[in-house]
């Protein structure tokens, strides 16, 4: 996409993440065309997208598909699936990309980017997503927090011809969208970042059906939640990620000050009955961290009861 002032983008997945970006850059003046589920197609295709935010509606008018063949002609396409759907969501547009697209993925977890690199020719860039929301009903978006990115180049993708050239460029088209889109020179670290913050909230605000403010309330909670953050970057760094385990703990704090009516995706996930992302958060770091022989009996046991809970249940 390279010298392209106005590309055409494409959303897989589009989601709440989906949604909320892929609107701001068609209230821009970016052509976007969205992937996604036949009830949120239908919504779109009929009324456009909605936003809302705490104070104003937006509207964007945006192309809606329900197959991965709508990504066709599209210069830069924003990856949005479920972490679990990274591969098969992949390989499902890998005959629709053209040669020169870049794939950027705006998903939960460390090595998503690095996954679909291998599955797909292409430049694959990696953005650390930091925003609040959720769908309120087809073709709404419900906005709670923040809104803004983190754009890098995976350390699996350096090498790949075009990743350099157009990384400048994608920020370029997010921040003229009036979303602030930093580069980072380590992604893999900003990746770890927001892992990090991930495994705080995600499993207890699923498991306690509560809401970020009202978890930090309680004392017992903070202290599991500084223990998570401990054992992450304890796990991080093991794995070559340098963090400042202080500067995340307030960072959590932080999050939880300027999100406190969010319930995290996990719970979301958990409340609607669907699958969870949880095998990419606190199930990554466990896994991580026996491969690299550091304990996470935190982290573990969230993992372990997140599967639990999202099994079902046995009382009615």
């Amino acid at each position: 996409m390279a010298g392209s002032s106005t590309p055409r983008v494409a959303v897989m997945g589009a989601g709440a993440v989906g949604g909320y970006f892929g609107g701001l850059l068609a209230r821009a003046g970016v052509p976007v065309t969205m992937i996604g589920r036949a009830t949120h197609v239908e919504a779109m295709r009929r009324d456009g997208l909605r936003i809302e935010l705490a104070d104003r509606r937006l509207d964007a008018r945006v192309e809606a598909h329900t197959e991965a063949s709508g990504i066709a002609g599209a210069d830069v396409v924003l990856l949005c699936v479920k972490s679990p759907d990274t591969a098969a969501a992949c390989a499902a547009m890998k005959p629709h990309l053209k040669p020169d697209a870049v794939v950027v993925s705006l998903q939960n977890g460390v090595d998503n980017a690095a996954r679909a690199a291998q599955v797909l020719p292409g430049p694959v860039l990696a953005a650390v997503v930091y925003v609040g929301a959720y769908i309120e009903g087809p073709g709404v978006v419900r906005h709670t927090g923040r809104g803004d990115l983190v754009l890098g180049i995976p350390r699996e993708g350096r090498a790949r011809a075009g990743a350099r050239a157009c990384l400048a460029d994608v920020a370029a088209m997010f921040e003229r969208a009036g979303i602030k889109c930093p580069v980072a020179d380590d992604i893999e670290a900003a990746l770890w970042t927001k892992l990090v913050v991930n495994c705080a909230f995600n499993a207890i605000s699923a498991l306690g059906r509560s809401r970020y403010g009202r978890m930090v309330q309680e004392p017992l909670i903070r202290a599991v939640m500084e223990d998570t953050v401990r054992e992450s970057v304890a796990v991080a760094r093991a794995d070559g990620v340098t963090l400042d385990e202080p500067g995340l703990v307030a960072m959590v704090w932080r999050v939880a000050q300027g999100m406190a009516q969010q319930y995290s995706s996990t719970a979301q996930d958990v409340l609607r009955g669907k699958p969870t992302e949880i095998d990419m958060l606190n199930g990554h770091v466990a896994a991580r961290g026996a491969a690299l022989g550091v304990p996470t009996p935190v982290n573990r046991t969230l993992h372990a009861l997140v599967k639990l809970r999202e099994a079902g249940d046995d009382l009615a």
